[in-house]
């Protein structure tokens, strides 16, 4: 079976070779590109399925490549930027990124990032939702079999954790508070702020890659719960 291919780009040349290092011990083919001008040619003259774009770089920035890319590809694009470049990595994930990472990052978190866009970009596409299942990017529920997968593998929750993840699941956006929670939940008008909290957080550390910058499950300080209906 053919590897599938990242092309990693960065005029850093040491981040290039270290992050092609723990690519290619997971089991990616990986090309290598050190600007915009060097990854348009790649991109365009051999088989990538994956981009990982750092921000700042000489001859064509990353988001001035990215919006090139997109006009001709449809691969997953993972922006890399440093904290200075909030505006930057806005601005990408608008004109198309699919997922960003800040530097420094760690690197099992960012092949992690890497397999779960791959999944979804290879296999996730073409999947039917049943009516049985509230799928919301790659977190997908299914209300029969109370089984929750995100990017197609199995995430294992207890009763309560599940009945949590649903109810906030069934309305994406909205903000659900502790007291609402506990009442829908529990069935009870006594409210444990504090065992809200840890169920929230052992629900996190179960759905989302990186627990601290959650893509799915978001505290609004000082309401509630909600889960986010975009990236």
């Amino acid at each position: 079976m053919e590897k599938l291919c990242v092309l990693v780009v960065d005029d850093d040349r040491e981040i290039v070779d270290s992050i092609a290092i723990f690519l290619e011990a997971d089991g990616y083919a990986v090309e290598k590109a050190y600007n915009g001008l060097e990854a348009l040619d790649i991109v365009m003259t051999r088989p990538v399925h994956l981009l990982l774009l750092d921000i700042m770089m000489p001859e064509l920035d990353g988001v001035k490549t990215l919006l090139k890319v997109r006009e001709s590809k449809n691969i997953p694009i993972i922006l890399i930027s440093a904290k200075s470049e909030d505006a930057d990595k806005i601005l990408g994930l608008t004109a198309g990124a699919d997922d960003y990472i800040t530097k420094p990052f760690n690197p099992s978190e960012l092949v992690a990032r890497v397999k779960s866009q791959l999944r979804r970009y290879t296999q996730l596409g073409a999947m039917q939702v049943r009516e049985t299942q509230i799928a919301i990017r790659g977190l997908v529920l299914d209300t029969d079999s109370k089984q929750v997968t995100i990017d197609g593998d199995e995430v294992r929750l207890t009763p309560l954790e599940y009945k949590i993840l649903e109810l906030l699941c069934r309305h994406p956006g909205r903000v659900f508070s502790t007291e609402e929670i506990y009442r829908r939940v529990w069935n009870d008008e006594v409210v444990s702020d504090n065992a809200i909290a840890v169920h929230i957080r052992h629900i996190r550390e179960k759905i989302e890659i990186n627990p601290k910058e959650p893509r799915y499950l978001k505290v609004v300080w000082g309401v509630g719960y909600k889960i986010e209906r975009n990236e």
